[in-house]
């Protein structure tokens, strides 16, 4: 189908004032013009039973922070499953704040609680930075239940982009691990980084995510330019057999859905339980932006049913 009038409308304002795209800009200016993108066109804020900041102590003697939602359903001492989600911008901009309102409604949604894990950025922090972060927050979330008052048994990893990334290759790194995930909640995720299939090149200009802002975020978060290590592009692991039951969202003018595509159907084809779900006439980064898109709004929906029944959680 065409691109929705929410789409087009969005698309036109942002080309035709010809603000600077990320690959024109650095680092800490890409980061801001992410930040007022996603405060200016994100719904309302709704209310939750709580919200803690959590840091997560590293190795180094650092500390990886982390914010806990807990939904309006649930009591003080009651032990949930938990999503623990990972934010989207390219592994170079956004944070916990940019993801607030998204976590919200998700930890209502699903009536589940939501930990939004703010994971060290590229260039500052490039690969493995990120990856090692994903992990720590799986693991550090299981050793803590009791404190965070979450069933470690009912642990689902979730993200957009980016944050699909993360999700998909710490999934795969835990797949043997007593411990592991029960579920993956990802829209529109980064499967690989250097792809030729068709999406790539029909959606590279005019659509939002333009071929030089992939170019920009690949070339920051991979200095060494290696891509094809499977914790970058997790389409090269050498299998995806034991990844748990995923649902994946993509969007239909986005040059990375036919990556999603591709990552769905191998998954399918080893054995896995996935549902590929594509919204139609939207682009990349649709979910955070739900003033614009009621489709947004529908995808949050579909990822809170996942949830409820990979985690039988109660209907909301």
């Amino acid at each position: 189908m065409p691109l929705t009038p929410h789409a087009r409308s969005l698309l036109d304002m942002a080309y035709r004032v010809g603000a600077p795209r990320f690959h024109e800009l650095g680092e800490a200016q890409a980061r801001h013009s992410f930040e007022k993108l996603q405060f200016a066109f994100r719904p309302e804020s709704p209310a939750v039973a709580s919200t803690v900041d959590v840091p997560m102590p590293r190795p180094d003697g650092s500390a990886l922070l982390a914010r806990l939602y807990r939904p309006l359903s649930s009591h003080a001492d009651e032990p949930l499953a938990l999503l623990i989600y990972f934010h989207g911008g390219g592994w170079c901009v956004g944070d916990v704040a940019s993801y607030d309102v998204l976590c919200r409604e998700l930890a209502n949604l699903a009536r589940c609680a939501v930990l939004s894990v703010d994971y060290r950025l590229a260039p500052e922090h490039p690969f493995p930075a990120a990856i090692r972060d994903a992990r720590l927050a799986f693991e550090w979330a299981v050793e803590n239940a009791s404190l965070l008052a979450i069933d470690p048994a009912r642990i689902a990893l979730g993200g957009d982009s980016a944050g699909g990334n993360l999700s998909i290759v710490t999934a795969l790194a835990l797949r043997d691990e007593p411990a592991r995930p029960s579920c993956l909640a990802l829209v529109y995720p980064s499967t690989e980084i250097v792809s030729t299939r068709p999406s790539r090149e029909r959606y590279a200009e005019g659509f939002f995510l333009d071929r030089g802002t992939l170019q920009w975020f690949f070339e920051r978060y991979l200095p060494d330019g290696n891509t094809e290590d499977w914790r970058v592009s997790p389409m090269r692991a050498e299998r995806l057999a034991g990844l748990p039951p995923t649902l994946l969202v993509g969007a239909e003018f986005d040059p990375l859905v036919d990556d999603c595509v591709a990552f769905a159907e191998r998954m399918k084809a080893e054995g896995c339980t996935v549902d590929y779900v594509e919204m139609p006439g939207v682009i990349h980064g649709f979910l955070t932006l739900g003033k614009v898109f009621p489709e947004s709004t529908q995808t949050l929906v579909l990822l809170a049913r996942h949830l409820q029944t990979c985690l039988a959680l109660p209907p909301a």
